[in-house]
């Protein structure tokens, strides 16, 4: 079943009816960002009339901003239903997670050879964060995404850094947190420390083994999430 966009999104509070300046790139970041906060799920109908109607702007800029998500994958255009933001199958799961694992484990023994000290440092600060925040499954799902941000960063490596980029694209569609479970949230926390330890202790082997492994639980974690 798909859901209109119209009223998820006047339900949440994402557009603001009054940005009739409103380009194409605004429409798009917003709508990225709708998609990477759980505001407009897999499934979602992309109307541009109720999009515009929503912006307060004409649908030229809203086909321009749906143009740049469909390009990213984010956004397929399907007979008789327009615009929807894709969902991935069981399949496409898989394939997403064999990827991410090998890509993952790759910038930890990148990090493990090219961090600094500072960005080892800020690497230990945030899972020290993260560990006595208390934060709700949502908070500790972008506090997650900032901590593979800084680790990528830290790999060094910027032909890497474009293909995990090109990767969080699809991750986006997946529909909620594994963070929900409280015995992820722990264990992601936990797998976290061991890749830093081993950066740390500049082990390449490790860090790698410590990544795909962090990856491995993620990836049952989501299957079991259905």
């Amino acid at each position: 079943m798909y859901t209109s966009v119209h009223k998820k999104t006047q339900i949440h509070g994402i557009f603001n009816p009054t940005m009739a300046s409103t380009s194409g790139n605004d429409i798009y970041g917003i709508l990225l960002a709708a998609i990477e906060q759980g505001n407009l799920k897999p499934g979602t109908r992309l109307r541009e009339a109720e999009l515009a109607e929503s912006f307060g702007v004409s649908r030229t800029p809203i086909r321009e901003g749906l143009k740049r998500l469909e390009a990213q994958g984010l956004a397929v255009h399907q007979p008789n239903r327009g615009m929807v933001i894709p969902t991935l199958d069981n399949d496409q799961l898989n394939e997403l997670y064999v990827v991410r694992a090998v890509l993952e484990g790759t910038v930890a023994r990148l990090a493990a050879q090219h961090a600094s000290d500072a960005e080892i440092a800020l690497l230990r600060e945030m899972t020290e964060a993260d560990r006595n925040s208390g934060a709700d499954a949502f908070a500790l799902a972008a506090a997650n995404r900032n901590f593979h941000r800084r680790l990528t960063l830290a790999a060094h490596n910027s032909y890497l850094a474009a293909q995990i980029d090109h990767m969080k694209q699809s991750l986006l569609l997946l529909d909620g947190t594994t963070f929900v479970d409280a015995d992820r949230r722990r264990s992601a926390i936990e797998e976290h420390d061991a890749i830093v330890d081993a950066i740390e202790a500049r082990d390449f082997d490790r860090a790698e083994a410590a990544a795909r492994k962090h990856i491995h639980e993620a990836h049952k974690a989501r299957l079991r999430l259905g």
